[in-house]
């Protein structure tokens, strides 16, 4: 009756080790970060640069990088954002505080366009862009290129009167 007791408490170990086994040598696929979306991301201290994308006009003269930059430091920071073609502008984000730049306010108020003009990069490669604030060490990313044929990007084409 032991052997018998024994003999099935082995084998459901085995059995469990075995069905088991794949998932504990494996690595979890939630702990390797990607970039959801069609833009990319990276951090600078208290910054989070998050599904940066630059949304170009039809001749790809100039283009609108769409960002949603995350505080989540205690106090105010001026992010300098620095294009491949040597110009920057600088933003402010307050503490604690979440804001997607040249995308359409929630609250139906203006929204706020990075216009990169002249964008020195093609539609539907990559353009370098490099985001620091203060001392802190900056980021560079390679950002996406693209127009507004999808419809979700569409609205997001710099006009001309923004391009200058």
């Amino acid at each position: 009756m032991r052997s018998r007791f024994a003999a099935i408490v082995v084998l459901a170990a085995a059995v469990a080790l075995g069905t088991s086994g794949c998932g504990l040598l494996a690595p979890q696929a939630t702990t390797i970060h990607y970039d959801a979306s069609d833009g990319v991301g990276g951090s600078v201290g208290d910054i989070d640069v998050r599904n940066a994308l630059i949304i170009a006009n039809e001749d790809g003269s100039a283009g609108n990088l769409v960002v949603t930059v995350v505080n989540n430091g205690s106090s105010a920071h001026s992010v300098t954002i620095e294009f491949a073609n040597g110009s920057s502008t600088e933003v402010v984000v307050d503490a604690d505080e979440i804001f997607t730049f040249s995308a359409p306010a929630a609250d139906d108020a203006e929204r706020e366009d990075i216009v990169i003009d002249p964008l020195d990069a093609k539609i539907g490669s990559t353009t370098t862009v490099f985001f620091q604030y203060g001392s802190e060490t900056g980021v560079s990313l390679d950002v996406p290129v693209y127009n507004g044929d999808l419809p979700e990007y569409s609205t997001l084409v710099p006009t001309p009167a923004e391009a200058k």
